[in-house]
Parts: C-alpha cells; structure tokens; sequence
C-alpha cells in the first residue's frame, strides 16, 4: 500500500459495484486497497437519491463533519456561497486547504446529470509534482516550502471563519509530495512573504497549473446517475467543465467526506477478518 500507482490522460478508471463493496468484506477490501494505490475508484449501481453516501459512510466508519455538513448538495444555486454552486467551470483544486488537517477522502454521488457539459476531469498531483520536480527542482522547492494563506468565510451547515497556511506540495522526510494543497478559489488575497520571493513563486506556481491542465496529465469523463466517485483529497486534483444554466435543477452530486485514518482503520479490520477467514 506504501507504493502508488501514477496515471496520466491514460487512466483506465477502476470501477466497482456499490452493492458489492457494501456487502462483500473481499470487494470492499479490493476497492479500498485501490483507492490507496490508484487514488480513484468509481463505485456504479447506487440509487439516484440522497443517502447512499451516508451508507458509504457507514460502511467503513463514519463520514467527516465540516461547515459544509456531513454531506452536501451540488447543485446550481441562486446566491451561491461556493464556486462549485454554479454552473460555471471549476478549475483543478483539492477540497478544504483552509483547513490544518484536509479531508483526506471525498466521495461525490451522481444524483441528476446535465444533457451537455459538467463533464468531471482528474489529475494525478503526485505524478505532476514528481514530473516537476525533475524539469525544475528549484520550482519544486518553492512550492514545497513557501507557506500559503487559505480562508473561507460564509454560512452553510453553521457561520465560519477559517483560515490556515498550507503548501501547496507537503513533503515528507525525503523530499516526497504526500499531500497537494491548492484550491484557487480559497487562496487568500494576503501573501507575507518578503517581495523579491513573489515573482519565483508565482513562476512555479503556474508551472505546476500548466502541468496539471496539459493533455497528457487530466482525464476526463462523466458521471452517470447512480455513480460515486471516490478519490484521494489528498494527492488527486478534481474539477468541472461548465454547463447550461436552466430554471430548473439539471446536475445534482451529494458530497461528503472520510478522513484517511478511519479508511486505514477499516482497511486493517477487513484484512484481519479476511485472513481469519481463510
């Protein structure tokens, strides 16, 4: 599990039965092995409802309480307190960097899909950040240290006011990315670092967006009803493609989120009953 699997635009996106991982210990062990390894999972067969993500929940531990709630509803929505609540195109980013401890795992469930547009697209942020770490070590370096101001303000599941410092590459004892923060739509306005450190960041910066939206690293494709996604918060980088705007709703994904030491914790228990077993 310590080894992961990198992908590019060549991803052949894992997929699984919801029935099957939530009743069968083997299947549900395989999906999360994969989750871990790959980074994406594609659970199909789900009822078209809200709820199931509750189940999912269930079915290895429980889901994460944020701001947002224990699960969320995307959906086009007047006076939207988030970018993800429009219709408009959401560009690469990991979920909640405001945070000092992101979820680690999101689920998102394929309730109602636009006719046109809304197509989902995925990038691998530990294949790119390796990719330039060898084109630009000095690039790398940048992102991996210079702390980064995060901040959320509003009022959804209850009135917040976050805010942190991140890095958009954590890294761990020997220079490997083990966590990507970066979410444009929460990057703060404030930016302490001294002036002539700037213009090297945001060189980076853009080296690193241009790796994550170049062909060969984003995949793409849609989400039927009755799909749920599930990816690493941690390492895989998501966004959306715009759609058409109606006066009614056309696209609706519940949400929610696992962190990864309940998805550990589950992982070992099954292996454990798995082997008892045989």
């Amino acid at each position: 599990l310590s080894e992961h699997q990198h992908w590019g635009s060549d991803l052949h996106l894992p997929q699984m039965s919801f029935e099957e991982i939530m009743y069968n210990d083997k299947s549900a062990y395989k999906w999360l092995c994969t989750l871990k390894k790959v980074g994406i999972v594609l659970l199909t067969g789900a009822a078209t409802q809200q709820g199931e993500l509750v189940k999912l929940g269930h079915r290895i531990g429980f889901l994460r309480l944020t701001f947002y709630g224990p699960t969320w509803q995307v959906q086009d929505k007047a006076d939207a307190n988030n970018v993800a609540y429009t219709t408009g195109k959401l560009c690469f980013h990991t979920d909640y960097p405001v945070l000092q401890h992101p979820p680690g795992v999101q689920f998102l469930h394929c309730i109602k899909q636009t006719a046109t547009g809304g197509e989902s697209e995925v990038v691998d942020g530990f294949h790119v950040s390796n990719k330039l770490k060898k084109q630009n070590p000095q690039a790398y370096q940048i992102l991996s240290s210079t702390a980064v101001d995060y901040t959320d303000v509003g009022i959804d599941y209850c009135e917040f006011a976050v805010q942190c410092k991140q890095r958009i590459i954590d890294v761990d004892s020997r220079g490997q990315a083990v966590r990507i923060n970066y979410n444009n739509a929460t990057r703060d306005t404030v930016f302490d670092i001294p002036a002539e450190k700037v213009r090297p960041f945001y060189a980076a910066l853009k080296e690193f967006d241009d790796l994550l939206n170049s062909a060969e690293h984003k995949f793409t494709y849609k989400l039927k009803p009755g799909d749920i996604v599930t990816f690493d918060n941690w390492r895989v980088l998501h966004g959306r493609q715009s759609y058409p705007s109606g006066s009614q709703v056309t696209r609706h994904l519940e949400g929610a989120y696992v962190d990864w030491d309940v998805v550990m914790s589950k992982l070992r228990l099954l292996r454990k009953r798995l082997l008892n077993r045989d």
